[in-house]
C-alpha cells in the first residue's frame, strides 16, 4: 500500500451489494447498447468512475488478472484493487482478464486475448471510460439482446474506434468484449453485437 493514501471505500454490504450489482452488469450485457443505470456503486478511486468500480468489486478477482491503462495506473486505484479484489495486477496487454481504458487511446483492442476456437470465452473484457453515453455520433446496432436494430451515440469514440470493432466483431465467436462507462451507468457491447452508420 502506497504511504499517507487512504483506500477508497468499498461495497457498504460485500455480499448484497455485490449481487445487486452484478445482476444489473449482466442486465446491460443481455441488452446491448441500453443505458444501465448502476445504482449505489461506491465513488472510485483515482478518477475511476462509479460504474467502473462497481464491476471491478463484482467481476475481478484473484483469478482475473487487470490492466490499467496509463493514465487510469494510480498508486491509488492499485491499492483499491489490490485490497478489495486481490486481483493481480498486470502489465502487459496479453496477461489481462479485464482493462480499465479511457476513450480515444489509439489500438484500443491491440495485444489483448481474443480467445480461440476452443476457449473463445478465454478472452478480454474491456471497462472504457467515456464522457457521456447518451451523445456523439449514432451508430446502428445490430446482433443478439437487441429486438431489430438499436441507434446509439456514445460521445468520445471515434471513426477509428468503430473501424478496429469491425475487426473485433468479425473474430465472433472470438473477441474481446467492450463496457462502456461513465458516471453511474454503464453500457455493454459485447463481441456479438455488428454495429454501422
Amino acid at each position: 500500500m502506497s504511504p499517507s493514501s487512504a483506500i477508497a471505500a468499498g461495497f457498504a454490504s460485500p455480499v448484497h451489494d455485490a449481487q445487486r450489482l452484478f445482476r444489473a452488469v449482466l442486465d446491460a450485457f443481455s441488452h446491448p447498447g441500453r443505458i444501465a443505470p448502476i445504482d449505489g456503486a461506491p465513488a472510485g478511486p483515482g478518477g475511476i468512475s462509479p460504474a467502473t468500480t462497481a464491476c471491478l468489486l463484482t467481476l475481478v478477482d484473484h483469478d482475473t488478472p487487470l490492466w490499467l491503462a496509463p493514465e487510469l495506473d494510480r498508486p491509488t486505484v492499485h491499492d483499491f484493487v489490490r485490497f478489495h479484489c486481490g486481483a493481480p495486477l498486470v502489465a502487459e496487454r496479453a496477461d489481462a482478464a479485464f482493462a480499465v481504458l479511457a476513450a480515444g487511446g489509439a489500438n484500443p483492442f491491440d495485444g489483448f486475448a481474443v480467445g480461440s476456437d476452443p476457449y473463445p470465452d478465454r478472452s478480454a473484457t474491456l471497462l472504457i471510460e467515456v464522457p457521456t453515453l447518451d451523445a456523439g455520433a449514432a451508430r446502428t446496432w445490430r446482433g443478439p439482446g437487441i429486438d431489430g436494430a438499436r441507434r446509439v451515440a456514445i460521445g468520445g469514440v471515434d471513426a477509428g474506434f468503430w473501424r478496429a470493432w469491425a475487426d473485433n466483431h468479425a473474430l465472433f465467436p472470438c473477441g474481446v468484449d467492450v463496457a462502456f462507462v461513465c458516471g453511474a451507468q454503464l453500457l455493454a457491447l459485447p463481441r456479438s453485437i455488428a454495429t454501422e452508420d
